[in-house]
Order: structure tokens, then sequence, then C-alpha cells
């Protein structure tokens, strides 16, 4: 599956984007701001089992990013479970190359209108660390809202930090 507009094109994740994912992710200005379940250093071996873990999804729900026909970043919707179950979790990273080009502002509108359109979601939510300012941009741009601050909720570098919670309704919901 591929979904596409302009430049941008979110497209199944492919054992020949081991090596691009495994540069661009073993960099410390982007594990800073995601989960400790995303390794640093990030090698290939972690590349590998990543793309042999989510490439065969049905449905897709974790993509490359795919900027002028190379490969730049992941992003995916992680769709709840029992009462949660019309929702989803929306998470992303995009190589530093591509920093700073409205990539991942387009990236999210795509994988958004897929979610609500495909996946039988109302709501899709994004819990960004307090000091991610660049995240909270992208995901104002697409018109998620703040709706919550949860205190003190992440320990990441040896500090506590507030997690944002932003969230984006389909819309007539």
């Amino acid at each position: 599956m591929e979904i596409s507009a302009g430049k941008i094109k979110l497209r199944q994740l492919t054992f020949a984007d081991s090596h691009r994912l495994a540069a661009l992710a073993n960099n410390p200005k982007i594990a800073v701001n995601l989960r400790d379940g995303f390794p640093h250093p990030y090698t290939l071996a972690d590349a590998e089992k990543f793309i042999q873990t989510f490439a065969v999804q049905e449905p897709q729900q974790i993509f490359a990013i795919d900027y002028e026909g190379e490969y730049a970043g992941n992003i995916g919707l992680h769709p709840g479970t029992d009462v949660y179950r019309k929702t989803a979790e929306i998470g992303y990273f995009l190589g530093e190359p591509y920093w700073g080009k409205g990539i991942m502002t387009q990236a999210v509108q795509l994988l958004c209108d897929y979610g609500f359109k495909s996946l039988d979601i109302v709501k899709i939510y994004a819990g960004v660390f307090e000091y991610n300012q660049a995240s909270m941009r992208v995901l104002k741009k697409c018109g998620f809202f703040r709706e919550a601050v949860l205190q003190k909720a992440v320990f990441k570098q040896e500090k506590l930090w507030d997690e944002i919670r932003f969230a984006l309704l389909k819309k007539g919901v």
C-alpha cells in the first residue's frame, strides 16, 4: 500500500531500507525524543528486526516515509484495544537531514486521513515529551489540540518530564 502527496510517499517498509534506517535512527537527537524501546545506539540488526516485525502488517499501520525517492523516516498508528479500540496513538521519527522541510507535517496529515478512513478509529493521539517543541508544532499544524498534561509521567535522561498529550478527532464525531 502507498499513500502519497507531492514529494512525500508513505509506503511499506522493505529490507532495502534497513541500512538507511540504521544510519538515520542512530542519532541521539532522535533517540532523546522517543521511548526507550527505540534503541540507542541503533544498529543494522535493530533496523532489520523492526522491518521484519512491521513490514507485513495487515492492515498496514507502520509506514516508511519516502521523500523524493529516498527513505527518510517512519510513521505509524498503534490502535488501542478493549474500550480504547476506536483510538490510535501516532508515532514517528524523521532523519535529521530532512528536518525543517515540512515533511513530517505532510506525513502526519496523510497518515491521519488514512487512519480515519481505513482503520475504524475516531481519535488519534500523541504523547510528546515537554521539551520536544518541533513535534508539538507539527501536531498543531495538523489540527491536533492539546488535550492534557501528564505531569512528571516520563523518565528520560535521568529526569522526570511532563508528557503533553495531543489529540485529533475524526470530523463529524
